[in-house]
């Protein structure tokens, strides 16, 4: 997750993976005094990215047109922590995301999957200058990369990991042909959601 904000309005970067989680991310905002987000991105459609957006009122969520179908496929499942474990039951690898997903949720009620309330094909800009780029890839096809062009920084999601766990084949590997594609002079910093951010000559010395 991140927050991109100044005197135009704030952006934020991914729901957070539960409404809870989303509560306390909330509850730091206020504490340091920044507003709430206007717009809330989704880098791409994965669970842990999108469970907590029921927890963010009055935001417009904004996603990639590939991810819409997807959401909204998952928004009408019975979800609940009985309805987890007899899939896991039917498709064992599940295991891993849907165990993961229990321990996030300490309950269901009032839980509602968000689809985007408006989509984007190729590159969208939100009036606060914060630029959208559709970068796809084997970890989701609605991979989404914000990028900030007054800060220089890239947030890329998950979009140069491999598949997830439980569609992914044993040669599926990181992605860099496309982190190769991303890396731009413009920025110098480099944010994928579950690892360390990078500047642009760590990233080209890693890829080296």
């Amino acid at each position: 997750m991140a927050l991109i904000t100044d005197e135009r309005g704030g952006v934020l970067v991914d729901a957070g993976q539960s409404p809870a989680h989303a509560r306390e991310i909330r509850a730091a905002l206020a504490a340091t005094g920044l507003p709430e987000p206007c717009w809330l991105v989704y880098t791409h459609h994965h669970w842990d990215h999108v469970w907590g957006a029921c927890a963010w009122p009055g935001v417009e969520i904004v996603g990639h047109v590939a991810g819409e179908s997807l959401l909204r496929a998952e928004a009408a499942r019975p979800w609940s922590h009985r309805y987890l474990r007899e899939q896991v039951r039917t498709e064992p690898r599940l295991g891993p995301s849907f165990r993961a997903r229990a321990l996030a949720m300490e309950t269901f009620d009032d839980f509602a999957v968000l689809p985007p309330t408006r989509t984007f094909t190729d590159e969208m800009e939100l009036p606060t200058g914060v630029r959208l780029r559709h970068v796809g890839g084997r970890h989701a096809p609605d991979s989404t990369a914000v990028l900030v062009p007054d800060s220089g920084v890239m947030l890329l999601g998950d979009c140069w990991y491999p598949p997830p766990a439980h569609l992914r084949e044993p040669d599926d590997g990181p992605d860099l042909a496309l982190v190769r594609q991303l890396l731009d002079d413009a920025y110098g910093w480099y944010v994928s959601s579950h690892s360390e951010p990078m500047t642009l000559a760590g990233a080209r010395a890693a890829l080296a």
